[in-house]
């Protein structure tokens, strides 16, 4: 027996056999643990998704509804978004604060049944998974400018009313996300080589009738006769404004007025604005690209009527700029059915300058002259976005028809609006320059491109989404 036990241990023949079945069960759980540890961490990126919808969901009615009806219909919405194989059932915890602005915090666990780890030797049965999402609101604000291509163009592949029923799919995602009224607001920009404010607007201090650079480009230099002289007899502005009269009356020329100790008082033209139908082209460069308060001390901060001229049409001899069908500027709202309407009354039409559209939606955005956006609670922040939408190259703006020229106004007035705090999400709807718009988004996630106009209900429903998960805390 000694002898065989002796030649037992000094034997070295076959051992990998025992060795490889002795490390087999740690090998298996290792690599069970890994499959079982990769199904936990799904359920739980599933249950966290679950929880944020729910808080989101919950936010509306934190405020009304009682503690007791909050935890109810919590716990069945959130029953209706996670229901996982293997999981144990969720409880909520429901947690609603005002303190430090009003917030609604959302909490559950699961346990998620293993496959591998329960074998001998792990003896694991359960991973434990668990998360919270918490919705703040009460210190962020949202306003929101639309900046929308209403060009001829824009008619064509169904492009125009697809974007009117996605327009309105987010103003309601925007309503629903506020709390209260001063929640969020929207603008509405349509745009073609003008923007179309409308004649409510015309005795602003911040329009301009005549001179700027070009000064052929002023309503004055293109409609002459549409106007009066207080020198009774001149019927046109340039007339009237070289020429005068004296305090003594006999004399007709400024030297001999002067000469014989009179007066002498130059011709005043004032400009009819009857005719005027609402438009407003580019300020004079640089402002065209920059968010300027206008003043009066400065001109060329103004913003310049145009149309219509009275020889050929609405402005640079065509039609394009800003003619009868053009919808006008809506300023911030949060009256969400007139906003509707105004997306509904939208119609197709013109030549492209995207960056008057953008600058307006900026402006729009701000305090003061011209739009005078609602003040701002010093006790809020406000989260400030502009979505930008167009279908095609840049054709004309006030200064050139050179394509490249009005991309390089708009790149600018985009680095300025991101510069100043603005988020801005662009979308290209079939057509135009790719770079453009990807380089104007804030982010490249922010950017969009599609292919059909069927996919701007889509696009809209994303943006939507992203803009009321920015009250997602945590």
């Amino acid at each position: 027996m000694l002898t065989r036990i002796r030649e037992f241990v000094a034997a070295r023949d076959g051992n990998i056999l025992p060795i490889f079945a002795l490390s087999l069960i740690p090998i298996i759980g290792l690599i069970g643990a890994a499959v079982d540890y990769s199904r936990a961490n799904a359920v739980k990126s599933q249950l966290q998704a679950a929880l944020d919808a729910t808080a989101l969901a919950m936010a509306s009615e934190a405020a009304t509804a009682g503690s007791d009806q909050l935890q109810k219909d919590a716990q069945a919405y959130f029953n209706a978004l996670f229901s996982k194989y293997q999981t144990t059932p969720v409880t909520l915890n429901v947690a609603y604060s005002t303190q430090g602005g009003s917030q609604l915090t959302v909490s559950g666990s699961t346990n998620v049944s293993t496959t591998f780890m329960r074998i001998p030797g792990f003896g694991i049965d359960t991973l434990a998974v668990g998360s919270s999402s918490t919705v703040a609101w009460g210190n962020t604000r949202l306003r929101v400018a639309l900046a929308l291509d209403n060009t001829g163009s824009m008619a064509q592949n169904n492009k125009m009313n697809s974007l009117k029923t996605a327009a309105k799919n987010l103003i309601d995602q925007i309503s629903a996300a506020a709390n209260s009224p001063d929640d969020a607001y929207v603008s509405i920009i349509p745009f073609a080589v003008d923007v179309k404010l409308g004649t409510s607007y015309k005795n602003a201090t911040w329009l301009r009738w005549s001179g700027g650079s070009p000064s052929s480009d002023s309503w004055v230099a293109k409609n002459p006769s549409y106007g009066s002289c207080s020198i009774s007899w001149y019927t046109n502005a340039s007339d009237c404004t070289s020429h005068g009269s004296c305090s003594r009356s006999q004399y007709s020329s400024q030297s001999q007025c002067s000469q014989h100790n009179g007066t002498w008082t130059a011709g005043v033209w004032t400009p009819t604005k009857s005719q005027w139908t609402g438009c407003v082209m580019d300020r004079d460069q640089s402002y065209d690209i920059a968010n300027t308060a206008p003043s009066t001390s400065n001109p060329s901060t103004l913003f310049p009527a145009d149309g219509p001229n009275s020889s050929s049409g609405y402005g640079y001899g065509n039609n394009d700029n800003c003619g009868d069908d053009l919808a006008t500027i809506m300023p911030l709202s949060n009256n969400w059915s007139a906003l509707k309407s105004k997306i509904d009354s939208m119609q197709p039409d013109g030549n492209t300058n995207t960056t008057i559209g953008l600058e307006w939606a900026w402006h729009s955005l701000s305090q003061g002259d011209p739009l005078n956006a609602p003040a701002e609670d010093p006790n809020y922040q406000y989260e400030k976005v502009i979505i930008f939408l167009t279908d095609g190259e840049n054709t004309q703006n006030r200064f050139t028809s050179n394509p490249s020229q009005i991309d390089a106004r708009m790149t600018a007035a985009c680095t300025n609006a991101k510069a100043a705090g603005i988020s801005i999400y662009t979308i290209l709807v079939l057509d135009g320059s790719p770079s453009l718009l990807q380089g104007c988004a804030s982010d490249p996630s922010q950017y969009f491109k599609i292919t059909s106009s069927s996919q701007l209900v889509d696009v809209f429903n994303q943006i939507g989404t992203s803009l009321s998960q920015l009250r997602v805390a945590k």
